[in-house]
């Protein structure tokens, strides 16, 4: 694992792919790229298939001024610049099948409009060290799994599966169908952390830092909990709180 060194710095160009034609090919030849950036002024048929091929790869698209792009400090960019993801994305379904072959029970992690990559990185960190085998995130609404995060998950996003889907809700149901029940962490729930079963094959759902979980998203999870707290503060940092409920699940299953 390597050390935390927390940085914030322009993107490489080595990690960058740059202009339309670059990106359409990049995506036609499998490269994982972590996002797309979109001049918001750009329009026409070109533009429309990089839509059609970010959908098909589940590649957010970031729609930006033209500052923006030429913040990159690269020449030529048509409006369109990508960046190479740090982190290589895996199906989700392959991730399950290998679990269960594996004859272990599954552990899996979804995190609902987390962006705050500093958090990210505290999750992966925490997922890491208590056997979560995958990380579950949007193609929408969630920081980007960049070098800064990558460095403030002192490594440990290049150990554990990420899977990146196009819906959560959708995900919820697949996981269903793989009986695999989902958890819903919620500051308002009735149950507490230590009154859910978490040694059987489960998934719980982490929400972001200012709004929670998704409503629609908390209604089709099979329980909600809260981690249980003497004082009256708001809430805990959704990093800290993974990391309590995760100490929970490794001790039921230990």
């Amino acid at each position: 694992m390597k050390n935390f060194r927390q940085q914030h710095h322009r993107p490489k160009k080595s990690s960058l792919v740059i202009g339309r034609k670059a990106v359409i090919e990049a995506m036609q030849t499998g490269k994982q790229l972590e996002r797309i950036y979109l001049q918001s002024t750009v329009h026409g048929e070109v533009i429309d298939e990089i839509k059609k091929l970010a959908e098909k790869t589940q590649t957010p698209i970031n729609k930006v001024p033209v500052e923006k792009l030429n913040n990159f400090n690269v020449s030529n960019h048509e409006g369109c610049v990508a960046l190479i993801a740090k982190v290589q994305y895996q199906d989700l379904q392959d991730v399950i099948s290998f679990v269960v072959e594996k004859g272990e029970v599954p552990l899996l992690l979804i995190l609902d409009g987390v962006t705050d990559i500093r958090n990210i990185g505290g999750i992966a960190r925490s997922a890491y060290c208590f056997g979560v085998h995958a990380i579950i995130i949007p193609d929408k609404g969630v920081g980007a799994l960049n070098e800064d995060a990558v460095l403030t998950s002192a490594g440990a996003l290049e150990h554990i599966a990420v899977c990146r889907v196009n819906s959560l809700m959708k995900t919820v149901d697949d996981l269903h169908m793989n009986g695999i029940k989902v958890f819903a962490s919620e500051m308002k729930a009735p149950k507490k952390t230590y009154d859910c079963n978490f040694t059987e094959p489960c998934a719980i759902v982490m929400g972001g830092e200012e709004k929670g979980v998704y409503p629609a998203l908390l209604k089709i999870c099979d329980e909600n909990f809260q981690i249980p707290m003497t004082g009256d503060f708001d809430s805990l940092n959704v990093s800290v709180a993974t990391g309590i409920i995760l100490y929970e699940v490794t001790k039921q299953r230990s």
